[in-house]
């Protein structure tokens, strides 16, 4: 999004106040918390309706008070609190865990397991909580240069003039990049929606700053974007007249840091897992005619709806 006057720039600080009050409220949540946890463990396993055990009463010092406390902390002292927010959102899962056995271990006890009932509600709702602070600073105002980068290169049997020209048909770019849900140029700017990690959906505008015709594609997200990103892709004669090397550099910021570049990579949505899938797929289109679909294939949730409409591959000879 282009800011264009005064009024625009005004309507966007009502969110980002709203996202700090969120997060300075949670980092003194985890700091009370933890603080409590570690000062008077007894009573906090007391409140919760567990046994006041040595085991117990050392889970709530070491493995809940002070990561609570070093989540706290982070918040404040980090100038990216998005890492010490996903950080807290990975705390609530041992919690909701510690406390969905201890649910099981006294389902007869109508007290206790009033009290753990109560309290595992209790971490559901702060879990929501993290989620939309994490979520919020993962977002444009994280602070620039915290980026990945990812490189990726093929060779294909074709001219660089004919790679050029398939390539700058950026709307033509969801056929072999199936994380695109579609792109669209209008006046010299691009807008992509595509499927983040677990099935997020993320918008994005789009400009090129270099452009040379069989050469060089270059571009970069418009300022004020929710995903910031920036690339080329370059067309370069191979040796020996095989063809042509298509290198690909995308450089991209990491949405909710470290936390969010694992679950992307595990769920096998990692920029630099995404091109490399995207240059193969690239390189059958242009070659075949076609996208080939073999059985060991990559698939996800944005593959499959493709794969319906694809031919499977044919041994070879």
């Amino acid at each position: 999004m282009t800011i264009l006057d005064d009024g625009r720039t005004r309507a966007n600080e009502g969110p980002a106040a709203h996202e700090d009050r969120l997060g300075t409220a949670l980092g003194w949540f985890s700091v009370g918390l933890g603080t409590a946890e570690i000062a008077t463990p007894g009573a906090i396993t007391r409140i919760v309706g567990v046994d006041n055990s040595a085991t117990n009463r050392f889970i709530s010092r070491t493995l809940c008070g002070a990561r609570e406390l070093a989540a706290g902390i982070g918040i404040f002292g980090d100038e990216r609190p998005g890492r010490w927010l996903w950080g807290r959102v990975g705390g609530d899962a041992i919690d909701l865990s510690l406390l969905t056995a201890g649910v099981y271990r006294h389902r007869y006890e109508p007290t206790r397991l009033a009290r753990l009932l109560f309290a595992t509600g209790s971490v559901i709702g702060v879990t929501v909580l993290d989620v939309i602070a994490a979520r919020r600073h993962a977002g444009p105002r994280r602070v620039s240069g915290h980026t990945a980068r990812a490189r990726a290169t093929t060779t294909v049997r074709r001219t660089p003039e004919d790679l050029y020209r398939q390539w700058h048909d950026f709307d033509a770019l969801p056929s072999f990049m199936y994380h695109l849900d579609s792109v669209h140029t209008t006046n010299g700017t691009s807008h992509w929606k595509a499927k983040g990690p677990a099935g997020t959906k993320v918008e994005w505008d789009a400009e090129i700053v270099d452009d040379r015709p069989d050469e060089l594609i270059a571009w970069r997200s418009v300022k004020g974007s929710k995903v910031h990103n920036a690339g080329t892709v370059r067309f370069l004669p191979a040796p020996g007249d095989r063809g042509t090397e298509v290198h690909v550099d995308l450089q991209y910021d990491i949405p909710g840091g470290t936390p969010g570049y694992a679950v992307a990579k595990l769920l096998g949505e990692e920029p630099s897992q995404q091109i490399t899938d995207d240059l193969r797929r690239f390189k059958q289109l242009m070659e075949t005619g076609e996208v080939v679909r073999s059985e060991g294939s990559p698939t996800g949730a944005r593959n499959a709806v493709h794969l319906l409409g694809q031919h499977p591959a044919q041994p070879l000879g």
